[in-house]
């Protein structure tokens, strides 16, 4: 009965001086909802420890004597030793907050990439699919009879056979990209070489198009990467610069060295590309505008070759770049050079 005595008395003045530290309290934190949660935990934690000191302030009729001395001493305490991992705490979920939303972006992110490369490879291989249809039922029905009219097909169902082989490589090789499993054995490569090998797989199609192909250095760079994965990215950018280069126009590679890294430029002549498009250029199912010098007597591509050069080109520690270039653009990748050579 004593205690409860005790309580009836006291527990009056003890929520009355706490509860108003504690609305205020409240209305700071939603002042405070925009600022960091490591802010907003620091006052979550002085807050009880305030209206604790107010309570007891009340209790003791604002009189200084052992009690209030012991409350606000062990709230001292305790407040030195809470705030400060309120801090840390706060700064940790608050890290672990932004990693979650940026993860959350970039899975959106890659989602929204997947749905779109779907449906642009469902189309770009429709298209060729049904012309090799096409073809195969007038040759099996005997529609086509003539000897160069079947030579012609078959050259045609070829054709359309190794565009349909390309696109597949090209989305196995930004399926290893995307899910992490390109494993490279990295060397030193010269780069003169892997230049050589690409520009003599290109030339044939450069000379189809008009497109002078040339190579305008003469100390070539040695670099620390992996040679097939370093030819399959020059080759992807000689392919896209000799697509959009109208006939009688040139493609140039150049190369050099800049303090640690080795640099490979390849300028061609599109006629440039919108200023707000050059950071497009390298997504997935991205073809560029009608501005560019698209090439009419070949099929569009898959989109997929200057994604896949980038992700070659950062899976080698790397930078590729686009800008627009004298009459042209210009892509440039930069590599690390070879131990020793830096």
């Amino acid at each position: 009965m004593d205690l409860l005595t005790e309580l009836t008395h006291v527990a009056p003045y003890a929520i009355g001086l706490s509860l108003p530290v504690a609305l205020i309290g409240a209305g700071l934190l939603y002042l405070l909802r925009h600022r960091s949660l490591a802010t907003a935990l620091t006052v979550l934690v002085l807050v009880p420890l305030l209206a604790t000191m107010a309570g007891v302030l009340g209790v003791t009729g604002f009189m200084f004597g052992p009690l209030l001395t012991t409350v606000v001493v062990i709230c001292t305490a305790v407040g030195v030793i809470t705030v400060p991992v309120a801090v840390v705490l706060g700064r940790n979920i608050a890290r672990r907050s932004v990693w979650e939303r940026e993860a959350r972006a970039r899975e959106r992110a890659a989602e929204a990439s997947r749905r779109e490369l779907v449906a642009w490879i469902s189309h770009d291989l429709r298209t060729p699919l049904a012309g090799i249809r096409a073809m195969a039922e007038a040759l099996a029905d005997g529609v086509v009879d003539e000897p160069d009219e079947i030579c012609s097909y078959a050259s045609r169902i070829q054709g359309e056979t190794e565009r349909l082989s390309r696109m597949v490589d090209d989305l196995f090789e930004l399926s290893r990209i995307t899910a992490g499993a390109l494993h490279l054995e990295f060397s030193a490569v010269p780069l003169h070489d892997v230049v050589n090998e690409a520009v003599a797989a290109e030339h044939p199609r450069a000379q189809r198009r008009g497109v002078r192909l040339a190579t305008e250095t003469e100390q070539w760079p040695v670099v620390s990467g992996s040679d097939p994965e370093l030819a399959r990215v020059v080759r992807n950018l000689l392919s896209n610069a000799i697509r959009h280069t109208p006939p009688r126009g040139s493609v140039v590679l150049t190369a050099g060295r800049e303090g640690h890294q080795a640099w490979l430029r390849v300028d061609d002549g599109c006629g440039g590309i919108d200023a707000a498009e050059l950071e497009r250029v390298f997504e997935v199912a991205y073809r560029g505008d009608h501005a560019r010098g698209d090439n009419e007597r070949e099929p569009a591509g898959a989109g997929l070759g200057l994604a896949i050069a980038r992700g070659l080109v950062q899976a080698h520690h790397g930078e590729i770049h686009a800008r627009n270039h004298g009459p042209g653009c210009r892509f440039e990748v930069r590599l690390p050079l070879a131990d020793g050579l830096a």
